[in-house]
């Protein structure tokens, strides 16, 4: 008899720490990860029961990020965002629209021209996601998350894809990140033609931090206080060039690369930002 009070007693407890556990999992603060997925893109942003990811990187890395900064009893991703089809953004996702339900996917149109596209192709099938297509002016609301659409008009086409990169501003309150995907000067340019932007407090460094990626018109337009740059370490690229890093640093804008720091995670109250260590 005692045994069965006893084992009865443990399983009590143990309910209790798990729902514990669940409730304290939750905060009032959004936390906007740049997850360590080497060369390439995968941001993910949390807010209490809600999650955005935008680009899945190269690989599977993005899986870890996942699992380290959602609930393990959480399998429901509410928005996933392709910025554009390269490999170094989409790859990784093939696995997340497996191992999770994903509500909407936000994408552009892209022909499955590779092996990798088409396996994205077939997972977002079955994952029975709802697929939304970007128009510029859109704005989304996922709780206390606004994410507007700023790139690229619709309909438009490019033989860059990094031109059409879908372009967002994500907000909670008065914080607001830029999140730019791989757009280059003439996609910056086109931008700033049409969308009176204003300063944010983050930029997620378009390009991993090219050359061709960030200009001095974009940089001045949005007066970040903070550049993420996405970026695998010694890279064949060279990125990220030295002509953006002194852009930066010479803009007074506190520069945090994955390469040098794993995961970069921001976290905000809607008044003010902190990193989180």
């Amino acid at each position: 008899m005692k045994a069965w009070k006893y084992l009865i007693g443990f399983l009590f407890l143990a309910s209790v720490s798990v729902w514990l556990a669940a409730f304290s999992a939750y905060d009032r603060n959004l936390h906007l990860v740049a997850c360590d997925v080497g060369q390439g893109d995968a941001i993910l942003a949390v807010y209490g029961d809600i999650q955005i990811l935008t680009d899945g990187g190269p690989g599977n890395s993005v899986l870890t990020c996942l699992q380290k900064y959602m609930p393990f009893w959480d399998r429901e991703i509410e928005l996933v965002v392709l910025t554009h089809p390269q490999e170094d953004h989409y790859y990784g996702l093939v696995e997340v629209f497996k191992r999770y339900k994903v509500d909407t996917f936000l994408t552009n149109d892209f022909s499955p021209s590779t092996q990798g596209l088409k396996a994205l192709e077939s997972a977002v099938g079955g994952a029975m996601a709802r697929v939304v297509k970007p128009e510029s002016g859109t704005r989304l609301r996922l709780g206390m998350i606004y994410l507007d659409m700023v790139h690229p008009e619709q309909g438009v086409f490019s033989n860059d894809l990094n031109d059409i990169s879908i372009v967002t501003i994500l907000s909670l309150g008065n914080f607001e990140a830029i999140l730019t995907g791989d757009i280059g000067p003439k996609a910056a340019a086109q931008i700033l033609a049409k969308t009176p932007l204003k300063d944010v407090d983050y930029i997620k460094v378009p390009h991993h931090g090219s050359k061709n990626g960030l200009t001095h018109e974009f940089l001045e337009a949005v007066r970040p206080e903070i550049a993420v740059i996405s970026v695998g370490s010694r890279n064949s690229y060279g990125h990220p060039h030295q002509e953006v890093l002194e852009m930066l640093e010479n803009s007074g804008v506190k520069v945090l690369r994955t390469d040098e720091e794993g995961d970069v995670e921001v976290v905000s109250d809607g008044k003010k930002w902190w990193l989180e260590k």
